[in-house]
């Protein structure tokens, strides 16, 4: 099951965060199709973050196609929401995983990481992809 970590000091809300994490977590292949997503008082128990937040969140990825509402059952990850090929499965997964460490080894600040990461991304991908 995913757990969520919310970061109040990035800027980005806390539902955009969940909505955020639940796609990484497909893309990854950490959440598969049938996985229940924790409920609302699970997240809420471990972000201390507002109920209605969290069922806002799920909404989006509702209505986005991913997730399915079962009443009184659950959130549960439609069977067509996940990736055929999940990216950890990807070659590069090694390397960036290198990058990502000597980022760490030579004093780059997550912050800085993540920016150079997306400077980068968005050179090589059309604006509304990255």
């Amino acid at each position: 099951m995913i757990e969520y970590r919310i970061d109040r000091r990035s800027g980005v809300a806390a539902y955009a965060q969940i909505v955020r994490q639940t796609r990484e977590a497909l893309l990854l292949g950490t959440l598969r199709a049938g996985d229940r997503l924790p409920t609302a008082r699970e997240v809420v128990e471990a972000t201390a973050i507002n109920p209605n937040t969290v069922l806002k969140a799920y909404r989006e990825l509702e209505r986005d196609g991913l997730v399915e509402a079962k009443r009184g059952v659950g959130t549960f990850v439609r069977p067509d929401a996940t990736a055929s090929e999940p990216a950890t499965n990807s070659p590069l997964r090694a390397e960036l995983e290198d990058w990502a460490a000597r980022a760490v080894t030579t004093g780059l600040s997550r912050e800085e990481a993540d920016a150079l990461v997306r400077a980068a991304l968005d050179r090589h991908y059309d604006r509304g992809d990255a």
